[in-house]
């Protein structure tokens, strides 16, 4: 029983580990916003995080299609063209 506390306290992440983390996830939405400095609370910082992340999903959706689209459109005959369809199936 005492392994078992003992691995599930050692899995725990801290308070500061949290903030630490917050903070970076902080800095990294300020340089892609630039954004001001000021301290943001950490509801915030998730909320806009999962935002951001979500926006870059569309974003990677739409690229996907567009190139497939451009793919379908061009001369497929190419080995370049064969490369790229199997980078786009992963």
């Amino acid at each position: 029983m005492a392994s078992t506390r003992t691995r599930s306290s050692a899995s725990r992440i801290s308070e500061d580990e949290i903030n630490d983390l917050v903070l970076k996830l902080q800095a990294l939405l300020q340089e892609s916003n630039s954004g001001g400095t000021a301290r943001v609370p950490a509801w915030k910082i998730l909320k806009e995080t999962c935002s951001y992340i979500k926006r870059l999903h569309r974003e990677v959706g739409d690229l996907s299609e567009r190139l497939s689209q451009l793919l379908a459109s061009a001369d497929t005959t190419g080995v370049d063209a064969d490369m790229l369809r199997s980078l786009l199936q992963h």
